[in-house]
């Protein structure tokens, strides 16, 4: 008996010992293994284009006043440039009094022929001098026809004097300074849109089955981030690059923090979206032997699993193969010194 009590207290102090050179539980941070819809994504690199930049040109002859400096921002349809109107206006005026002396000569020949009508039915004037008078007549209601239409046309040029602007925008570039003369269609300004902004971003053409099945991407330029939506496809391949051009519309707001010009990371599926395990791209420990993660169990003891990483969507990453099933939770934090079976202590999830 008192051998037995002897080997007793001997065990009991051995696991005493053993449980007091186990060190403290370590403090880990955990997320749990999910399975969700899982769409695996690419980053590549596009630019910012302004719908709308154009080069606005003189719509007639003549001497230039005033042109717009760069950086002023105008709404739709004020002047953007001013040409000297008064050549176009001393040729309305002449016009004008074309069409005045028309009207004379026309309603004098109008009186005549109406005259020449009442006496050739009492036989008091010849035929022949009634069809001239009605020939006159007629080419005189031509004459202030073609005198309207010349009135018109001047008119027309007239209005063209000054160049508005076609849409809200901002003068980036003058072309042509104040006080020269200028021809028709010569340049003056560059225009740009600023509020209707579109990213243009060339994909490799293998990725092009699965992207005619999204409507919207994200895309990132520096901290801002914004979903955008596709505004056209362009099957159309680069034979060098292999890629096409695709085309998303940004929303209203990104104008107040991006540019043309600029720019971005589009975030482009490459595969059709699937059912796949998934866990955080922190609980990952790449190793020369292959990638593992640390499992927690019930009892809050660490146990390393080898798994084979799959694609990746922002900070998430699929799990091809491995022991893991959702619900599992794989530490993310404090996870690359743990030892198997070791204690730990979850301080957030």
């Amino acid at each position: 008996m008192k051998f037995q009590s002897t080997l007793v207290t001997l065990v009991l102090l051995s696991c005493q010992g053993a449980f007091a050179n186990e060190p403290p539980p370590s403090p880990v941070r955990v997320d749990e293994v999910k399975q969700s819809e899982f769409a695996p994504t690419v980053e590549l690199v596009g630019s910012i284009f302004s719908r709308h930049n154009v080069k606005l040109t003189a719509g007639v002859a003549g001497r230039l006043e005033w042109v717009a400096e760069p950086g002023s921002v105008l709404a739709k349809g004020e002047t953007v440039a001013q040409i000297d109107p008064l050549p176009l206006r001393l040729q309305q005026a002449e016009q004008q009094a074309q069409i005045k002396r028309a009207t004379i000569n026309l309603h004098y020949l109008q009186r005549e022929l109406q005259r020449l009508q009442e006496l050739r039915q009492t036989n008091s004037a010849s035929a022949f001098q009634l069809d001239q008078t009605q020939s006159q007549f007629e080419l005189a209601q031509a004459d202030l026809e073609i005198a309207k239409l010349r009135l018109a046309q001047i008119d027309d040029q007239l209005s063209r004097t000054k160049v508005p602007a076609p849409f809200q925008g901002v003068v980036t570039d003058r072309l042509r300074e104040a006080g020269g003369d200028v021809n028709r269609s010569e340049e003056l300004v560059t225009m740009l849109d600023t509020e209707n902004l579109e990213a243009r971003i060339f994909v490799p053409v293998k990725y092009l089955a699965f992207l005619r099945q999204s409507k919207s991407i994200v895309l990132k330029a520096g901290e801002q981030q914004v979903e955008a939506w596709v505004k056209a496809i362009i099957p159309a391949a680069d034979m060098q690059s292999q890629s096409f051009e695709l085309r998303v519309s940004l929303p209203e707001q990104a104008s107040e923090t991006w540019t043309a010009g600029q720019l971005v990371t589009a975030t482009v599926p490459i595969q059709s979206p699937s059912l796949a395990l998934t866990v955080h791209r922190d609980a990952l420990i790449l190793r020369r032997d292959g990638t593992y993660v640390v499992r927690i169990d019930k009892e809050n003891r660490a146990h390393r699993e080898k798994i084979e990483v799959g694609q990746g969507q922002k900070e998430w990453v699929s799990i091809k193969q491995g022991q893991l099933k959702a619900g599992d939770k794989v530490a993310i934090r404090g996870a690359e010194r743990l030892r198997d079976g070791q204690q730990v202590q979850i301080t957030q999830s």
